[in-house]
């Protein structure tokens, strides 16, 4: 595949231009039968970036200077294409900046830490969230309030019937729910309005994890909707293609303005004496220390490139590829699918597919994948591991067991499955290798000799190695 020099502006690429644009669309990598071109179906832990995004941070880098304080022309500049990225950003949810503000962290994880920490939750304060959900919308509530978990039906899908009747037993103690947009595993979309109407009758907040649906849908936060207005929000510029850094969290004035920030530092100060320390207003209030200029840029740059192709593209091209594969995996006898299996319904869902291959490891398969057919994929249980415990259907006995054998180093034996995540750019013919190389395994037709390292969980095949140098230096 030819890479054509022309690089056009966001405004004139349709979603067939971003197979060409793709940087790395052409990397050849090594595997046991010789170098093959790369097929990246990785991209619900991160995006590849496109070219007009990466020409913009080279032509943003001659301007580049540290923000807000400067005089000179370039900090000017730089503060300028940081405040109107912030912009962008604020208009591609939906937020308004006269009662809300968008405040720039490391990444989703950083972005609900910060919220969670700062929150004036009590000690026996409710946080209701889901099975469904990334640890990192699980691990910090269990720092600042109780948690309790909404159960999960038996096609994975978030039972609304158990939120319904936590929210009735538990009632004012509930302060926040925290809830994913879409799963990282199944690629569910959850009914936001319903649950921010919900949690709102109780005099709950909301909060909505949008790292996966922030790719794949349109959101929109609405601050004047008394009813289903989202009250927090979080998303990573790095898995909408732009992996330069640099997280998101929308959030009303009112939760930040009050008290002292979470990290103190230079830029967020308005004077400091040897006594006290005056803050500045939001958002810089939040922002202490030089932040990811070139990551904030990249992102709103990113954000033009999507409106640009379009949402209903965007979501007919992956739904297509959802649908394909889909289709073609239920013809494999030995593949278990995890989730939504019907093809008809991908439209209503991201492009996301967990699965496994009988009586052959999740991390083995992932190996020959990688190993065999160049494919990149994720085994294991995708930082939601109670999730994948109820779709894969472990019992207290066996969860206990592997927890056991955790702790004595060995994750050979941890649960868990294999997951394609498709991006905008990939294709028809990068599904049909993947499943080439599915039916290959399903059938045994794989290299045999593949050592297991259990305190890794990971296979590799006996003698076969590469020098990392020899492909990047730095």
């Amino acid at each position: 595949m030819g890479i054509e020099t022309h690089v056009p502006d966001v405004g004139e690429v349709s979603i067939s231009d971003l197979p060409r644009l793709l940087i790395g669309a052409d990397t050849v990598v090594p595997t046991l039968h010789g170098p093959r071109r790369y097929v990246n179906f990785d991209n619900a832990a991160s995006t590849p970036t496109f070219k007009p995004i990466t020409e913009a941070v080279m032509s943003f880098l001659k301007w580049y200077s540290n923000v807000h304080r400067g005089t000179g022309f370039k900090s000017q500049l730089s503060s300028w294409a940081f405040e109107e990225s912030r912009d962008i950003v604020a208009d591609f949810v939906g937020a308004d900046l006269s009662r809300q503000v968008v405040i720039f962290t490391m990444n989703s994880t950083a972005a609900i830490n910060r919220l969670a920490r700062r929150l004036p939750l009590e000690e026996d304060d409710v946080v209701l969230t889901t099975l469904m959900e990334h640890h990192s919308n699980e691990l910090p509530w269990r720092r600042v309030g109780e948690v309790h978990h909404v159960g999960v039906n038996e096609d994975g899908t978030v039972s609304k019937d158990d939120f319904l009747a936590k929210l009735a037993h538990l009632g004012s103690k509930v302060k926040v729910v925290a809830i994913t947009g879409a799963s990282n595993v199944t690629g569910y979309i959850n009914d936001v309005d319903f649950f921010a109407r919900e949690a709102h009758k109780v005099g709950a907040k909301i909060m909505v994890d949008a790292a996966q649906l922030a790719p794949h849908r349109a959101i929109d936060v609405k601050p004047n909707d008394p009813e289903c207005h989202v009250d927090y929000l979080v998303f990573s510029a790095h898995k909408m293609y732009a992996p330069f850094g640099v997280g998101v969290l929308v959030v009303d004035k009112e939760t930040f303005e009050e008290g002292d920030p979470g990290e103190v530092g230079g830029g967020m100060v308005d004077m400091v004496t040897l006594e006290e320390a005056y803050w500045s207003d939001l958002p810089e209030k939040e922002e202490a220390g030089t932040p990811d200029i070139v990551g904030v840029v990249a992102l709103g740059r990113a954000i033009r490139l999507i409106h640009a192709i379009g949402w209903d593209e965007i979501i007919r091209h992956v739904s297509e590829l959802a649908a394909y594969a889909l289709t073609e995996l239920k013809k494999i006898p030995e593949v278990v699918l995890y989730g939504d299996t019907d093809p008809a319904n991908t439209s209503t869902r991201l492009g996301v597919i967990s699965f496994n291959i009988v009586e052959v490891p999740h991390a083995l398969v992932a190996a020959i994948l990688s190993y065999e057919g160049a494919i990149g994929v994720r085994a294991g249980c995708f930082c939601a591991a109670s999730y994948v415990r109820e779709l894969l259907h472990i019992g207290a006995e066996q969860s206990e067991e592997c927890v056991r054998a955790t702790l004595e180093r060995d994750r050979s034996r941890l649960h868990g499955a294999v997951r394609a995540s498709f991006g905008i750019y990939n294709t028809k013919d990068e599904i049909d290798h993947l499943l080439a190389m599915v039916r290959k395994i399903a059938a045994g037709d794989y290299h045999k000799d593949y050592i297991l390292n259990k305190e890794k969980g990971k296979y590799t095949p006996k003698d076969f190695q590469f020098n990392y140098g020899e492909y990047f230096r730095l």
